[in-house]
């Protein structure tokens, strides 16, 4: 399935102000009946109304905004010549209606070849000698880049240092020095429902100032293995990338990064880096010119109720490891697939995406210990974690995800020459019971199970043949309430997938 969030190259924020509603109980007083010539002993007094503590008025934003907007600046991208054909406007050439044309139809003014792209962003003064951050998405193919102050200046920037995974760029522009520069908050300070405030280009209009609240923390768009947005409300358009996103006391807590959004306007769904990300990767920047980040060398997928069950595990949490790849820190450190890893130095790990940031965390060559859960047993693994590879998406990827269905049989079984010689190709030495065919709808099916992949163990113990496979199942059936836990090979990747056997009165074929 295709994810919304994929293309941060066209991104922009987005958000709605809001505007609050005073409340207030109101407690209505009220006298006894009395039969007609009874005298009245006393006044009988209402009980005390619980009263709303009502709002004032919205809050008023106009002292924060004068502080920071001198140092939030608009980037300029000019990007390399464009090789490709582009589409070609019907209307006469640098006229408005052509310059309208090409702005809404994405025909870089200049003509159909080899014109010249202007990208437009926003970004932020982090010291007083120059330093700009901005999102790299806004520079990533620029051939150079332009950096307009708040005072109307303009002047060419450098590139310091980029970093994709983040998606966070570190300019430097030279101005003298003496420059106003914004002061990075505490992201893990900000609540759902705390007010922010953005301050970006959007269009090209410069010093556009937005308002809204913290959505939601902690979200995951897909964009990539260390994704930990902020969610916000407050309007973001094109152009808002790599603006600031302000709390009440001024300080920087997000870098506005993406929108979500199915027609390309604002829906009031917006993201944010959030400003603890955005200081470590800028030091490192600043300091290499790139990041360096920890590499365990493990792929490691969600610990589901069902994969929990099977596992024996008291709760469906941790990163479960899929497989580990040979000469790793991961297989130095004694770490093996069905491990389930719930912390690192004593911190609490909750799935693979925390797994993920907290070993990028790490320096390469630091040491770190890992809690990892081994039947029934916590084991603590010493390991010295190395540098990620360049090109590698991420130290812990996700495997094969498992859906909560209910797998167990509805599957047919073959063995590994039988599938050879249907012209299945398999990794010489591979050892298992070959999936053959998957009933639609069945459990093994709902499980995500396909036909080709390779189960090469049951409940932690290795198969060799259909039949292995088929007792193994079974037993782990019966002794683990109908919870199973297979280890499958697909296109020579490791994963685990959990099954559920169907409850009594339901029945499948298999």
């Amino acid at each position: 399935m295709s994810n919304p969030f994929r293309n941060r190259r066209n991104a922009a924020f987005a958000a709605v102000l809001l505007a609050g509603t005073a409340l207030g109980g109101v407690a209505t007083g009220w006298a006894p009946a009395f039969a007609e010539g009874s005298p009245v002993g006393g006044q009988i007094q209402p009980a005390a109304a619980v009263v709303a503590p009502a709002m004032q008025g919205l809050p008023g934003f106009a002292d924060l905004v004068a502080k920071v907007r001198p140092a939030v600046v608009t980037i300029t991208a000019i990007e390399k010549p464009q090789q490709q054909a582009e589409a070609g406007s019907p209307f006469p050439p640098g006229s408005p209606q052509d310059r309208m044309f090409r702005r809404y139809f994405g025909a870089p003014e200049g003509g159909p070849r080899g014109g010249v792209a202007e990208a437009l962003g926003s970004g932020f003064l982090v010291d007083a000698e120059g330093h700009v951050v901005t999102n790299n998405h806004v520079v990533k193919d620029a051939a150079s880049v332009k950096v307009t102050l708040d005072d109307g200046r303009e002047l060419p920037a450098r590139i310091v240092g980029r970093d994709e995974r983040t998606d966070l760029a570190l300019l430097k522009i030279d101005a003298g020095g003496n420059l106003p520069f914004l002061k990075l908050g505490d992201s893990d300070k900000a609540r759902p429902g705390d007010w922010v405030v953005a301050v970006g280009n959007p269009f090209g209009l410069g010093g556009t100032v937005t308002a809204g609240v913290v959505s939601a923390r902690g979200r995951d768009i897909g964009a990539g293995p260390y994704d930990d947005f902020l969610q916000v409300d407050a309007p973001i358009n094109r152009g808002n990338s790599g603006g600031p996103l302000f709390a009440q006391d001024g300080t920087v807590i997000g870098v506005n990064t993406a929108i979500f959004s199915p027609s390309g306007g604002s829906v009031g769904i917006g993201f944010a880096i959030p400003s603890n990300i955005v200081q470590t990767v800028v030091a490192q920047l600043e300091k290499n010119g790139h990041v360096e980040r920890g590499f365990l060398g493990a792929s490691t997928q969600p610990v589901t109720a069902t994969m929990a069950k099977a596992l024996q595990l008291p709760e469906a949490q941790g990163a479960l490891v899929a497989q580990v790849e040979p000469d790793s820190p991961a297989s130095r450190a004694g770490l093996k697939a069905g491990d389930v890893i719930t912390a690192v130095d004593g911190t609490a790990i909750h799935s693979p995406r925390e797994l993920a940031r907290v070993i990028a965390d790490h320096h390469p060559g630091a040491e770190a210990t890992l809690t990892a859960r081994r039947d029934g047993e916590d084991q603590k693994l010493p390991v010295k974690l190395a540098s990620l590879p360049a090109q590698d998406g991420a130290q812990a990827q996700a495997g094969h995800g498992e859906d909560d269905g209910q797998p167990r049989f509805g599957i047919g079984l073959a063995s590994i020459r039988e599938a050879e010689q249907q012209g299945l190709d398999l990794p010489r030495g591979t050892k298992g019971a070959v999936v053959s065919a998957v009933e639609p709808d069945g459990p093994a099916a709902q499980a995500g199970l396909q036909a080709g992949d390779v189960i090469t163990s049951v409940a932690g113990k290795p198969v060799a043949s259909p039949e292995d496979a088929a007792k193994a199942i079974r037993e782990a059936a019966r002794s683990h309430g109908g919870a199973v836990a297979l280890r499958v090979l697909r296109d020579g990747h490791g994963a685990f997938v959990a099954m559920q056997a169907p409850q009594a009165g339901k029945s499948h074929q298999g």
